[in-house]
């Protein structure tokens, strides 16, 4: 993400060579963090505009299989895709936690009823020859709901799974009589299962999870890159600025700190950036409008901001105050906004909640800093003020019995 550059001093000039240099490694970094790869699964965008942390291809059936998984809670919120079905079929996901087939499986079930409505439902796998009766599970299993459109069926549910690695069943089968029928033993219908880890995204046996792993890993990247950018090393470079001038024996050392870390800032931020409008354009069907149109303009006024330093004009100009103006407004609401679209993008990736407590916690750090550096750059600052009226003061003008010219008038005047 993108921040703003100081008002610096008059000795600084920025050359050609500087500028070039600037433009091509903002866009070289563009180009270094954009990923050059999707997968299936990982390019799926739900009609509901969900979004899930880790998903995989399963090699049977036409099935794919998405998770978010809560590992405070031990709770799992999942979605499983079956393709390449028609209202005539009923499709199921399961866990086995006594074995590696149907035997036993822990089965959510799903099919379209006559009446057009789907059917979500849970059902323990007691013997081969059963039709998915409805009952509990061994585990808890909540907001359970399936669709259907396109011939592709989904079911929906957050599901309180066991530890470590599962075994993972999925099958699909005939709808005879508005009921379930049993599926076919042969080919696919005898393959489609495997061990998963839905901690970890180990997967074994029920295909790979690098589509949903690496789209994992590159929202994550992304959201790393904007929260360092953004969020840390904006405020903080802005901070620099605001305090450390008020010091002389800072001059002019905190104006090339301000510019280390803002063009830091700078730099990761573009490639945070960068990898958002890839992840956007894998993800077509899925829009986060509010979060987009934030980072659209903190790229925009950032990027101002930036370019702002060749318009520079100097201290005794006329219009030198408009520019200041310009520069700080401008600067802040980037802060502001930045911030803002930070937490929006902690509510999309849904992270573990120590993450965002640990943001949370730099920000207030950052704030408590900025208060009491506030106040005491103020104290500072008059206290200076009134050394320099001190100073003006006249003393002994008169140079007689040690009265100054104000000394006498005073003295005259009582």
């Amino acid at each position: 993400m993108l921040h703003f550059l100081p008002c610096c001093p008059e000795t600084m000039k920025l050359s050609s060579t500087n500028i070039r240099f600037l433009l091509m490694l903002c866009s070289c970094t563009v180009l270094a963090m954009s990923p050059c790869y999707a997968q299936s699964c990982a390019s799926y965008a739900f009609s509901n505009n969900q979004v899930f942390s880790s998903c995989t291809d399963l090699p049977y059936l036409n099935s794919y299989l998405h998770w978010t998984y809560d590992a405070s809670a031990g709770k799992a919120r999942i979605a499983y895709r079956h393709g390449s079905v028609d209202t005539s079929r009923w499709v199921a996901w399961a866990i086995n936690p006594t074995g590696s087939g149907m035997l036993g499986a822990q089965a959510l079930v799903a099919y379209q009823q006559s009446d057009g409505s789907m059917r979500a439902y849970t059902s323990p796998i007691s013997g081969y020859q059963t039709q998915l009766q409805e009952g509990n599970l061994s585990f808890n299993v909540s907001n359970l709901s399936a669709t259907f459109a396109n011939n592709e069926m989904i079911i929906f549910a957050t599901v309180t799974p066991p530890s470590g690695n599962i075994n993972q069943v999925w099958q699909d089968g005939p709808v005879s009589s508005g009921s379930p029928g049993i599926h076919a033993t042969t080919g696919a219908n005898i393959q489609s299962k495997g061990t998963l880890n839905l901690a970890s995204g180990v997967i074994s046996g029920g295909g790979g999870g690098a589509g949903g792993n690496s789209k994992l890993r590159r929202r994550n990247i992304h959201g790393i890159l904007n929260v360092v950018s953004w969020g840390i090393l904006m405020p903080l470079g802005a901070m620099i600025a605001r305090y450390m001038r008020v010091f002389k024996a800072a001059d002019p050392a905190w104006f090339y700190l301000h510019v280390g870390c803002q063009f830091s800032a700078y730099a990761v931020g573009v490639a945070g950036w960068g990898t958002g409008l890839k992840l956007g354009s894998e993800s077509a069907g899925i829009t986060f409008s509010a979060h987009r149109n934030i980072g659209i303009a903190l790229f925009c006024l950032g990027t101002l901001q930036v370019f702002a330093l060749l318009l520079r004009p100097k201290k005794e100009h006329k219009y030198r105050i408009y520019w200041n103006v310009y520069h700080h407004s401008v600067g802040y609401a980037v802060i502001v906004l930045s911030i803002v679209n930070i937490f929006k993008g902690f509510s999309i990736l849904n992270p573990n909640h120590k993450w965002k407590d640990a943001y949370i916690g730099v920000i207030i750090a950052l704030a408590c800093n900025a208060v009491v550096w506030e106040a005491y750059t103020w104290y500072i600052a008059a206290k200076r003020k009134k050394a320099e009226r001190t100073e003006k003061t006249p003393h002994n003008v008169n140079g007689s019995n040690g009265y100054s010219g104000y000394g006498t008038r005073t003295h005259h005047n009582i």
